[in-house]
């Protein structure tokens, strides 16, 4: 039979990987990684990630079957139907991943193997179930979350795919980049090696364990996955993003486990129901593909909202004197991840305090998140801003010093990231400043510049800006 393409790109497993088997059971099989435009715009940090998820996936994919990732640079439609010829493959099997320039991408491929032997062939897997498979009554898209995860637990997850048992490589296969001297991150400068130091295990092996570990603790999850200091969320999300998981193995796995632990069950049933953000925040990208550049409400194109300026540096840098705030803004430099809830108390500092453009504080998480999701990110900016779709309303301004006594009310957290607040030395608060780029002054320790009054201040000053706001739009 003739060999057939996989075009990998965010499906770094070999569990529920409908391309993969695919491609497998129609005989040799080519794996390829493609280095292209859309790769290179996206951030460091999850660049920086994504090489480890390709060197962990080819180690596994050699061990297993004796095949290896060929890693090209180029344009799809330039390399694929050329590279498709050259070997005599008559398919392009490729998981999708509706992210907008993905989609671009694979269009563009589509025209270009048009005519020849060879065409693509796409495989679900990425979502727990296809877009057009949950429509309202009208036939349109959900825009709210509760009726959304009503309709998507009615029907179910679609199920995942067996786990392919062989695959044959190709004899002879062309010869491509290594993937281990590949440098998908120049730009991460010193913070590379930081975030070595403090990187999270990658591969599909490793997202198995950490998905087990998480579900013999997950009785406590409802109660403490909004607590930074402590460790109860399940730190799937870089595995998630990157492929080394899928969702729906993910959520048949969590779901048998509940059947089978009745003390683990409430806290496996909300662990599933932010699956189903994620699934929302996707369905919302698919229909909405400018999501990361327009408001989905688009009353609020002409909010006010400020631009780049000495405000939104000193976030960037993580010097807003807020502890909280700046804690988070630290973590996420140090690791490349960020507890959620501190992501939104970031988030509502920057638009409402700030009153700066969410889409800045979008690209600094775009370019800074190991675990960067196109449309998680910028759903929940636009939901913390009040612009998007099933929005918080704008007068829900996180007050940070409350959120911290709730959810850190020890200080653990504020001591872990901030060198110097209540007397905080460890090493984790010392390598922020080991990841600075050159060009970033900021004091060597933390500086508390909360001002009496500061808080309300900056919320009454949201709140008047909205309601100005309110007043000078156009009526229905």
């Amino acid at each position: 039979m003739p060999p057939s393409i996989l075009w990998l790109c965010r499906d770094f497993r070999f569990r529920d990987n409908a391309a993969l088997a695919a491609a497998a059971k129609a005989g040799p099989v080519l794996p390829v990684f493609l280095i292209d435009a859309a790769l290179r715009a996206q951030g460091a940090a999850s660049r920086w990630r994504l090489q480890r998820a390709l060197l962990a996936f080819d180690a596994e994919l050699r061990r297993r079957h004796g095949a290896a990732v060929l890693v090209l640079e180029g344009e799809p439609e330039a390399i694929l139907p050329a590279l498709a010829a050259r070997i005599g493959a008559q398919t392009v099997h490729r998981n999708d991943w509706p992210e907008p320039a993905t989609l671009a991408a694979q269009q563009r491929l589509g025209r270009a193997l048009a005519g020849t032997p060879a065409r693509l062939v796409l495989h679900p897997g990425h979502l727990l179930a296809h877009p057009r498979a949950l429509r309202t009554g009208s036939g349109g898209a959900y825009r709210v979350f509760t009726p959304f995860a009503r309709a998507l637990r009615a029907i179910g997850p679609d199920r995942p795919v067996a786990e392919t048992a062989r695959l044959a490589p190709l004899a002879d296969p062309p010869q491509g980049l290594a993937p281990d001297r590949l440098e998908l991150a120049p730009d991460l400068h010193r913070g590379r090696a930081v975030l070595e130091r403090h990187a999270l295990p990658a591969g599909e092996a490793a997202a198995l364990a950490r998905l087990g570990a998480f579900l013999d603790r997950a009785a406590d999850y409802a109660a403490q996955r909004d607590r930074p200091d402590l460790a109860a969320t399940s730190g799937l999300s870089e595995h998630l993003a990157m492929g080394e998981i899928g969702p729906r193995d993910l959520w048949a796995m969590a779901s048998a486990r509940a059947q089978a632990d009745a003390a683990a069950g409430a806290g496996i049933a909300a662990f599933l129901t932010e699956l189903i953000w994620r699934e929302f925040a996707w369905h919302l990208l698919v229909e909405f593909p400018r999501l990361a550049q327009r408001p989905w409400r688009p009353e609020w194109a002409d909010f006010p909202w400020q631009g780049d300026g000495a405000a939104l540096t000193r976030w960037r840098r993580a010097e807003t004197g807020i502890a909280l705030v700046d804690a988070g803004l630290r973590e996420m430099r140090v690791t490349g991840r960020m507890h959620n809830r501190v992501r939104m108390v970031a988030a509502s500092w920057l638009t409402k305090h700030l009153l700066t453009d969410w889409r800045l504080g979008l690209a600094h998480f775009a370019d800074s998140l190991t675990d960067w999701d196109p449309a998680a990110n910028a759903m929940n900016w636009q939901w913390v801003a009040g612009c998007g779709p099933d929005a918080a309303p704008f007068f829900r301004i996180f007050n940070p010093e409350r959120q911290a006594a709730q959810f850190d009310p020890q200080g653990r957290y504020r001591r872990r990231w901030l060198l110097g607040w209540q007397g905080a030395k460890g090493e984790e608060a010392r390598a922020y400043l080991d990841s600075l780029p050159p060009g970033w002054e900021v004091a060597r320790a933390w500086q508390d510049r909360a001002t009496p009054g500061g808080l309300a201040q900056g919320r009454a000053r949201a709140l008047k800006a909205h309601a100005a706001f309110r007043r000078q739009a156009p009526g229905p």
